[in-house]
């Protein structure tokens, strides 16, 4: 450079120098690198911006376990961050390695690392010769205690059988590297291949299916235990001349197998081969043993999970039902998603029941707990379910002799000779006493008309033909377990065609952080905007419940398990039953049904909620406030002014904005109600005269039994004052 010349730019040094720059931005999990570390990283040599995801995904996995560990290290010492990196290609092979220095520093506002660096490739002597051997032994212990701590934390964090053989394969071992791995296990008195790196497919398969018997190194491992090292191709073939022939095709010089050894027993063998001689020496042997029993250890672990959850999977099967051949003028469909926790399977359930009398039941149950307890117990009830319902009892006797039944195993074992002891067992075991809620409907298919008995569960959810979507409360009684003698009342309505029924678990509810009431909002909101015309039949309806499954926490099966049902805090189970569509194209119909006993006056909140979400789009809010009052005071008066029990029937007809909404009350009384004209200060006696101002046409109907007081409302709100209209009405 002359004198008074100009000095290149940064960015002109480091590209003569090969070396990348890069920026790396926690906080915004973004990653910047300029032409130079593009190429380093295997992508084209142009600036990029990468996600942390596609950045990661270029390096070995070991190695960025250890920059995540070195950079808040190197803040905290206030010294520079360096690490060398293996950057990996698509098939997993290592493309380069490079040198990563950089100088972090941590924003406590933010909460985030902020690293700008270099990146260079490092060029390494060929292993194996004098030079390769001299760059090592310098740094020799120190690499191998951080190729070690590495690969521990890698192997470690193998959640499969297949990982744990990426893995592995993944290995660059300081000054040494195999180009050649394969895992052996052992099936009877055969050697297996359970994974393999470095090799072409079909290449390994005179070593498959082998008898332990065979004079070949990994049979002889797997059979004493012990370790064989193989320097030099003169070596194998004095040591195992009738499998050498089988060796020396792959051209290796060296190898190494050491036994995959755990708890004392030696569950294969591991083959490292070598392209260039190896001597072994101790420090080599003490790596490879090392990695060969974390090696041993990854694969337990692997295998252990592999078998839990084939075994879960299989239990899941084998509890849960088919829901059996195609009803006429009905669709159903059903999804149980275990809890992510523990064994994955836990105590929710669904069932459909043929009955003796051409009906058919659904059930959805919940037993307290995710574990294998209470998977057991749900099998017990689902047993005793289905014997009960196919005796032909109500809904309503099944849920008592079901209870009766939980109660007797939970309480059993305690009258025993000793009652000091018998005290001691029952307080222990009341600590881990179990209930379990549970939804009994049964359904006639012919007229749509269900039966419910519920036992402490979430209500359903009815969707009607034009897609409006209400909470159908229900009768009910206490958790199943919990009293022997408790009583479950039933509730009748019907379900009209091109309705939809939605059972849960409060799983489905609740997973999210959401309560009852928030995870309710959520689930309305996924029904009314799905299609609701059923015309592609039970493909809509399937569509429906991976729509209600997906809206709680992502893609899912029929059953699923695996890391989706990690996410969860607890089971779901839900069923979905529809009314086929008549072909028939009929004014649409909404309709609400709704008994209030006389000992239940907390549900007439229930009948004016009812009202509410049966107008929820009605055009004048000033109408559905009247007409929730007129309900309230009908339903009042039955139960104020009689002795008998309210049955309250709403319907909304017509068009949106030319609807007709018609509201009757009936009682099995005699005495018909009639005007009075209260005092100023009177506290009752004007239910009729709101009534006559406040409803569009309204009138009183006797019956054989008793009486029907209804009211209609317009939603033009067109009042109508001829008796001709009322007439009309009341014969409606």
């Amino acid at each position: 450079m002359r004198t008074g010349e100009p000095l290149p730019s940064v960015g002109d040094v480091l590209a003569a120098l090969a070396t990348g720059l890069w920026h790396w931005d926690t906080a915004a999990g973004l990653v910047t690198v300029d032409a130079e570390a593009a190429r380093l990283l295997g992508l084209p040599a142009e600036p990029a911006t990468l996600t942390e995801a596609q950045t990661r995904a270029r390096l070995h996995p070991a190695d960025w376990n250890e920059i995540t560990g070195v950079v808040p290290l190197a803040v905290a010492e206030g010294t520079l961050a360096e690490v060398r990196i293996r950057i990996m290609d698509e098939q997993g092979n290592v493309l380069r390695v490079v040198r990563s220095r950089s100088k972090p520093s941590y924003d406590r506002d933010r909460q985030a690392f902020e690293l700008i660096g270099t990146l260079q490739e490092v060029t390494e002597p060929t292993p194996g010769t004098p030079a390769g051997r001299s760059a090592v032994t310098g740094d020799w212990r120190r690499s191998r205690e951080a190729f070690l701590l590495d690969a521990g934390r890698a192997l470690a964090e193998a959640r499969s059988t297949e990982e744990v053989l990426r893995v592995a394969g993944g290995l660059s071992m300081p000054g040494f590297s195999p180009d050649g791995l394969v895992v052996f296990g052992v099936q009877g008195d055969r050697l297996t291949i359970t994974g393999q790196h470095g090799h072409e497919p079909g290449d390994m398969n005179p070593f498959s299916d082998m008898p332990l018997a065979t004079d070949y190194p990994a049979a002889e491992v797997a059979r004493t235990g012990r370790a064989v090292y193989l320097s030099s191709p003169q070596e194998y073939k004095e040591r195992y001349p009738v499998t050498w022939p089988l060796a020396q095709p792959f051209g290796r010089r060296s190898w190494a197998f050491l036994p995959l050894t755990v708890a004392g027993h030696t569950m294969g063998a591991w083959l490292a081969a070598f392209t260039y001689p190896v001597a072994f020496t101790p420090d080599e042997r003490a790596v490879l043993t090392t990695v060969a029993r974390m090696l041993a250890q990854a694969l337990s672990r692997a295998s252990a999970v592999e078998s839990e959850r084939e075994l879960t999977e299989g239990l899941q099967r084998s509890m849960l039902p088919s829901l059996g051949p195609e009803i006429p003028g009905m669709r159903v469909a059903a999804r149980y998603i275990p809890t992510g926790g523990g064994l994955q399977v836990g105590g929710d359930w669904y069932d459909m029941i043929p009955l003796p009398s051409g009906r058919f039941a659904l059930v959805v149950g919940d037993v307290q707990g995710h574990d294998v307890r209470a998977a057991g117990l749900m099998g017990q009830l689902r047993i005793a379910l289905r014997a009960y319902a196919s005796e032909g009892h109500r809904p309503d006797a099944v849920l008592s002799r079901v209870s009766r039944f939980l109660h007797g195993i939970a309480h059993d074992g305690h009258d025993t000779r000793d009652a000091r002891r018998a005290r001691a067992e029952q307080a222990d075991q009341s600590a881990d006493l179990r209930f379990a809620t549970c939804v009994y409907i049964e359904v006639d298919p012919a007229t749509g008309m269900l039966e419910i008995a519920r036992a402490g569960h979430p209500h359903p959810a009815i969707r009607m033909a034009d897609g409006t979507v209400m909470m159908r409360p229900t009768a009910g009684g206490l958790p199943l377990g919990i009293d022997p003698d408790a009583d479950y009342p039933t509730t009748r309505f019907a379900l009209e065609p091109g309705e939809t029924m939605m059972l849960c678990t409060d799983g489905l509810l609740e997973t999210g952080g959401h309560d009852i009431d928030s995870g309710w909002l959520r689930l309305r909101a996924i029904l009314e905007d799905h299609p609701a015309d059923g015309r592609q039949g039970a493909a809509d309806l399937e569509s429906l419940a991976d729509a209600l499954v997906q809206g709680v926490h992502g893609p899912s099966s029929h059953h699923t398990t695996g890391p989706l049902a990690d996410r969860r805090e607890d089971d779901i189970a839900l069923v979905l039953l529809c009314r086929t569509p008549e072909r028939t194209a009929r004014p649409a119909v909404r309709r609400t049904l709704l008994s209030v006993a006389q000992d239940e006056p907390d549900r007439i909140t229930e009948a004016r909620q009812h009202l509410r979400e049966l107008l929820h789009d009605w055009a004048s809010p000033d109408q559905v406030d009247s007409a929730v009052l007129l309900v309230s005071e009908m339903v009042t008066n039955v139960l104020v002014h009689t002795d008998t029990d309210a049955l309250l029937l709403a319907e909304v007809t017509g068009e949106p904005g030319a609807r007709r909404l018609r509201a009757q009350v009936t009682d099995t009384g005699d005495d018909l109600p009639h005007r009075r004209r209260p005092g100023e200060l009177a506290s009752s006696g004007r239910g009729l005269m709101l009534v006559e101002l406040l409803a569009d046409a309204w009138g009183v109907d006797p019956r054989g039994e008793g009486k029907s007081i209804w009211f209609a409302l317009y939603e033009s709100g067109g009042r109508s004052d001829g008796a001709g209209e009322a007439a009309a009405e009341g014969a409606a």
